[in-house]
């Protein structure tokens, strides 16, 4: 089925409530074929759901939104994961380079009052999410969401469409525990930051070491608040999650 308009997401998510996290992508892939993606931003625990997704469906399409502000141990971090897992990696980045950007607009992101923030999550993670949609043909979308990371994610089902496409949210009932015994099964690497106190890493602007207090993604936009933008939807109904998440 690489057709989904007739997903019924009731149904759908009643069975996918009793699959483990392998099965929910068996059950992607049987229903999306060719339209299957999945995303990662080679953070913390990234190699659990790359290790997880590739040995169901190994040539699966790997979207890596780069927006040029990463820390250098995240590149270094996805290409050991591309080399040991054999991904099939697909880099989207923004149609204006970080220099440019800066030049122009600054460093819009610490504007939160003013829109500046939006216009760069706009122009540096959505953009491009939506481009790799259109030029990948992506009909289902699989993320490595879990319902304990924020209030938004909490109220999140295995399975949504958000924006026209499907979302399968594999291990969204997995525990921090899991996630760390999953990787040490699997002899699995966190990324390398984590030993400094990141448990949640993206930009380097927007993330900050933790204490052992905090929420693992207190750490991320200066606790200000907890979601990047790519995983908020964007319809008017949809939209009003976005409180519960502190935008």
């Amino acid at each position: 089925m690489t057709a989904s308009a007739t997903l019924n997401l009731d149904d759908a998510n009643a069975h996918l409530a009793a699959q483990d996290a392998a099965a929910r992508v068996a059950w992607a892939a049987e229903r999306f074929g060719a339209g299957l993606a999945m995303t990662s931003s080679f953070g913390a625990q990234s190699a659990v759901m790359l290790h997880l997704v590739t040995r169901v469906v190994p040539d699966v399409p790997v979207v890596w939104i780069d927006t040029g502000y990463l820390f250098p141990e995240t590149y270094r971090f996805a290409e050991e994961l591309r080399d040991r897992l054999d991904l099939n990696l697909k880099v989207f980045t923004a149609g204006i380079t970080p220099a440019r950007f800066e030049a122009v607009h600054g460093r819009a992101w610490e504007d939160t009052d003013h829109g500046g923030e939006a216009e760069y999550l706009r122009r540096f993670k959505v953009e491009p999410m939506q481009r790799a949609i259109r030029e990948l043909g992506i009909t289902c979308w699989l993320a490595g969401l879990r319902a304990e990371q924020t209030d938004h994610r909490a109220t999140l089902r295995p399975v949504e469409r958000q924006n026209g496409v499907y979302k399968v949210h594999p291990i969204l009932n997995w525990t921090r525990k899991q996630v760390g015994d999953y990787l040490t099964r699997h002899g699995l690497p966190y990324h390398p930051l984590v030993e400094q106190g990141y448990a949640s890493i993206g930009d380097t602007h927007s993330t900050r070491p933790v204490t052992a207090d905090m929420d693992e993604r207190d750490g991320r936009f200066t606790g200000l608040r907890q979601e990047c933008g790519l995983h908020l939807p964007e319809t008017p109904e949809e939209n009003e999650s976005r409180g519960s998440s502190g935008l």
